[in-house]
């Protein structure tokens, strides 16, 4: 961008100094909050994803702390595999259920003297209906201990959380710009009180009021833009830290979700995102003020 004008020495005021640091610092929280919501989104979608589609069985251990027989499974095996909607059903051995509830139950989940449920994993045909409770009956009857699962519910309170956490960003980002533009207000105002005969000789001169704000204006831009960009690059480097340091911690599957070149486009917007925003303030500001003729 060129070089400011120099008919008022906005570079000087004192009181737009801070505007770069409130910016930098508002695009940080923004940053972090926009990654935590795409974070999540993610996920979700990686799990509605996989889970679409499916059921899973639970055979829980008999009253006296026995695990499901081979001969539990069979049955439940057979009764699944002969009805038309279900395309695959298969059962995942001891040490796999144990892995699954590794997370949740820690070292304990390995320990062979504790009896876990066995899972059976249930592919559906494309399209198909299933009656989920008139199964679950017949498995019950055919199995005592089996529980049918088609995820509904649990897939029904994770994105209502998914849902809660984007809420949360979003007015996290409504609030940084709030403060932001107030900052930017603020240096305006101030700057316009300091200038005041100036802007006064300018008008007398034949100078516009869009001449006046273009130069808050594109102070306000160069400003915002630098804070901005400080902010981002802390909060990026913020972000790799924390997947480095968590990267191995597989706390329900968050560890594998990955930022592509979306989210890194999102979250690069948010510097530029910060300096239009600020633009506008001062602009607004600065043509407002001079309508009242100060």
């Amino acid at each position: 961008m060129a070089k400011e004008t120099a008919d008022l020495p906005l570079r000087h005021d004192a009181a737009s100094r801070f505007v770069p640091f409130v910016i930098a610092a508002m695009v940080y929280l923004a940053a972090l909050a926009l990654a935590g919501a795409m974070l999540v989104a993610s996920a979700v979608g990686g799990w509605t994803q996989g889970l679409r589609g499916t059921l899973t069985v639970h055979i829980l251990p008999n009253p006296a702390g026995a695990a499901a027989t081979a001969k539990d499974l069979a049955k439940a095996l057979t009764l699944l595999r002969a009805n038309p909607q279900v395309a695959a059903a298969r059962a995942l051995d001891e040490k796999a259920s144990r892995a699954l509830l590794k997370p949740w139950l820690g070292a304990g989940a390995t320990a062979p003297e504790i009896p876990v449920p066995r899972l059976i994993d249930i592919r559906l045909r494309r399209g198909a209906k299933v009656d989920v409770t008139a199964l679950a009956a017949r498995l019950r009857e055919a199995v005592p201990g089996a529980e049918l699962d088609d995820h509904r519910r649990w897939l029904g309170r994770l994105l209502g959380l998914a849902g809660s956490l984007e809420t949360i960003a979003l007015l996290v980002l409504m609030l940084a710009a709030a403060a932001a533009a107030l900052a930017v207000v603020f240096a305006a105002r101030a700057g316009l009180a300091v200038h005041k005969r100036a802007i006064e000789i300018l008008h007398l001169i034949g100078a516009r009021d869009t001449y006046i704000a273009v130069q808050f204006q594109r102070r306000a831009f160069m400003q915002a833009l630098m804070g901005g960009v400080i902010g981002l690059g802390a909060a990026v480097a913020s972000l790799l830290a924390m997947g480095k340091l968590f990267g191995g911690v597989e706390l329900f599957g968050l560890n594998q979700v990955r930022f592509g070149p979306l989210h890194w486009t999102a979250l690069a917007a948010l510097a530029p995102g910060a300096a239009l925003i600020a633009m506008a303030a001062a602009r607004f500001t600065v043509l407002r003020s001079l309508a009242r003729r100060l």
